[in-house]
């Protein structure tokens, strides 16, 4: 089951690599943050209000691609994630035919924003990320720290694994990169919060 949400909120803190953009459930209490780049972050901030630019950017240039090819995009679905990666699903019309297309989730979001898509997320994606909207802004302070916690210690974990000579001497080398490259998206995502936090004092 699918649950309707819509974009509450983005949080453009600074001209950095990782930016925050809030959905909230349509009919209910829940919500989560998504991390996402600032040039995603800067094109559903412009397309959302409507500002023009002098030349079409990037997503411009996909729904114009889009709308000339005689299709429409008929909703967004958040359909899973995978070590801390959402994964989406973008659904296009056209002649009657349904056509799926993987998306990143900004990429969709920044597409489908400027036309009012819906956007949907899976029921178990929702359980697995969320807690009721935080009523103040200490709540929501108090949830982003908790993550940031979470993350302290994952971070802390995978380093010691990463500084173990008998696991780098026995590991296959794809576990040792694959475990490298979570550990990067983790401190990129740590980082994030930090300045969100520091933004919010």
């Amino acid at each position: 089951m699918d649950v309707l949400m819509e974009l509450s909120r983005i949080l453009i803190t600074e001209l950095g690599d990782q930016q925050v953009i809030f959905l909230k459930e349509k009919d209910g209490q829940r919500s989560f943050p998504i991390l996402i780049g600032i040039h995603e972050a800067l094109a559903i901030d412009r397309r959302l209000k409507n500002k023009p630019t002098p030349r079409p950017m990037t997503h411009d240039l996909m729904a114009q691609v889009i709308e000339s090819l005689g299709a429409t995009i008929e909703k967004i679905v958040i359909n899973d994630i995978q070590e801390h990666t959402f994964l989406a699903t973008l659904f296009l019309r056209r002649d009657g035919q349904v056509i799926e297309v993987d998306s990143r989730p900004s990429d969709a979001i920044a597409l489908g924003v400027a036309f009012d898509t819906p956007i949907y997320v899976a029921e178990h994606v929702l359980d697995s990320v969320v807690q009721a909207e935080p009523k103040t802004r200490e709540a929501r302070i108090g949830l982003l720290r908790q993550r940031l916690e979470m993350l302290s210690d994952r971070i802390r974990q995978a380093n010691e694994q990463l500084g173990d000579e008998d696991f780098l001497a026995q590991a296959p080398e794809e576990m040792i990169k694959e475990l490298r490259r979570q550990c990067e998206e983790m401190q990129s995502e740590h980082d994030a919060i930090e300045k969100v936090l520091r933004k919010l004092g």
